[in-house]
């Protein structure tokens, strides 16, 4: 019994409001606002920045690491943004859409 039947069985009446229906099938957060994906050159290389996730961190984390295995590409997560190596935005707003996220180009 998860988490959700013992409460169903604790509170019988209880309809559950769209923020807490808004978990994907692989359990992430998906969230109002969208997702920001912009583009940075730091020391002479390109790098794919997102932010504004509203999630929580492991969340954000797991979300990172769908990412860089997918693009086949090194990253991190660092101060509430996901770090990508190089240009990957078409690709990553690609991902992240069919993932449910709503995803805003920042930049050129």
């Amino acid at each position: 019994m998860d988490l959700k039947d013992q409460l169903k069985a604790l509170f019988p009446d209880h309809q559950p409001s769209e923020e807490e229906e808004q978990e994907s099938e692989d359990g992430l957060w998906i969230q109002y606002e969208p997702l920001i994906c912009k583009h940075e050159k730091r020391r002479g290389k390109s790098i794919t920045i997102i932010e504004n996730y509203t999630g929580n961190k492991e969340d954000f984390e797991e979300l990172a690491r769908e990412l860089k295995t997918a693009l086949g590409v090194g990253g991190t997560v660092k101060d509430e943004q996901i770090i990508i190596q190089g240009d990957y935005r078409p690709r990553i707003m690609k991902i992240l859409k069919e993932l449910g996220f709503k995803v805003k180009r920042v930049g050129g």
